[in-house]
């Protein structure tokens, strides 16, 4: 389900939008076969396409394809945005592997050893801030 967005949260400049009107599909007796009611929009900077054809009225499946193509835009934006957020997240935590982890603390044999630079110490002194 996509969230309406006002129109001040997501602006459509003309120049960027591709605006097609032709017949609708479909059976429909004479009114829909001999007018241009349904309304091809495309966003020319995200590629996003939509097509409306539910009303009667070309000015009303206007209005309508142009709100669900800020939904969907404004959706394509914040996913791009999430994946990116996650991205740089899974860069900074690293796999979670075994070989990522920097200190190894053995409190049971009393050593703590630090994998980046090689060094041991006693976990008495480590534990203490001596290290």
């Amino acid at each position: 389900m996509l969230a309406e967005p006002a129109a001040h949260q997501l602006v459509l400049r003309d120049a960027d939008l591709v605006i097609e009107r032709m017949g609708a599909r479909g059976s429909g007796g004479q009114h829909l076969q001999k007018t241009e009611s349904a309304v091809r929009i495309r966003h020319l900077p995200s590629g996003v396409e939509v097509r409306c054809e539910n009303e009667r009225s070309q000015l009303a499946n206007r209005e309508t394809a142009l709100a669900v193509l800020r939904a969907r835009v404004l959706a394509q934006q914040r996913a791009a945005a999430d994946s990116a957020r996650a991205a740089e997240r899974r860069h900074q935590i690293g796999s979670g592997q075994r070989g990522d982890k920097r200190r190894t603390i053995r409190a049971q044999d009393g050593t703590v050893t630090d994998h980046v630079d090689g060094r041991t110490w006693q976990y008495k002194r480590y534990v203490r801030g001596d290290w």
